[in-house]
């Protein structure tokens, strides 16, 4: 196929898994938290309808960079439908995205908010807002294949940009039932940490944008900007798609 054509595939194959993503029931804690949250709601959203389902990853189907979260917040992607979208953390993702020039803009509010990323992809390790923000061993397992799927769509991926432990040690995880060589033992997270497999993915690792990290100062903007850049630099001997 040409490339064109290619792009127009991949972005099939992503809209597929999407709607079998947004479907899921898997996990019983979880459908019955994230709807609770969607009947109860927030306050000050006390008007607006809350998606309340899996929120799939979304972004440029040709992208090289794939930024990797932990799961959908109560009151942000379980609100608006589209990850990183509508919190604190997002807001400081997606203005770092746009100083780095993955995004047209530095703001993501909802999912018609006009919001285009290139050579980026965003999704988070589990799909479905959990209570406390602690997934359970088993529901991490079965949103496994999911994060599997999109890595496994995204044929240009050179990068991945882990936001936190956990999705950290959730992508090495993936990546070894993936039958990528993984070092033993497997790599220690930190912010700035850097992997580089055999096939050529590189692993990065940041801090997560979460308000406990970015209001008591252990994650800065210029911390995350130059993990972002640290991406640039890698993908720079990459022919542009």
């Amino acid at each position: 196929m040409a490339e064109g054509e290619d792009a127009a595939a991949e972005g099939e194959a992503l809209d597929g898994l999407s709607r079998t993503i947004v479907d899921c029931t898997r996990c019983p804690r979880l459908v019955a938290w994230r709807e609770k949250v969607g009947r109860e709601k927030r306050r000050s959203f006390q008007d607006e309808e809350y998606w309340a389902r899996p929120v799939p990853g979304f972004g440029d189907p040709a992208a090289r960079l794939m930024v990797l979260g932990l799961a959908p917040a109560a009151h942000g992607a379980n609100r608006t439908g589209r990850v990183f979208t509508g919190d604190r953390s997002g807001d400081w993702l997606f203005a770092a995205l746009h100083r780095a020039g993955f995004a047209n803009q530095p703001r993501s509010e909802h999912r018609g908010d006009g919001l285009r990323l290139r050579d980026v992809f965003v999704t988070a390790a589990v799909k479905c807002a959990p209570p406390d923000n602690r997934p359970s061993p088993g529901e991490r397992r079965n949103c496994a294949p999911y994060a599997r799927a999109e890595i496994e769509a995204l044929h240009n991926l050179r990068v991945l940009l882990c936001l936190g432990g956990f999705g950290w040690a959730q992508a090495f995880r993936i990546l070894s039932a993936m039958g990528c060589e993984v070092p033993r033992p497997r790599p220690v997270f930190g912010h700035g940490s850097e992997v580089t497999l055999p096939d050529g993915l590189t692993v990065l690792g940041s801090y997560h944008p979460s308000q406990q990290n970015t209001f008591t100062g252990r994650l800065t903007e210029e911390m995350l900007d130059a993990v972002l850049s640290r991406a640039r630099k890698l993908l720079a001997s990459e022919r542009p798609t």
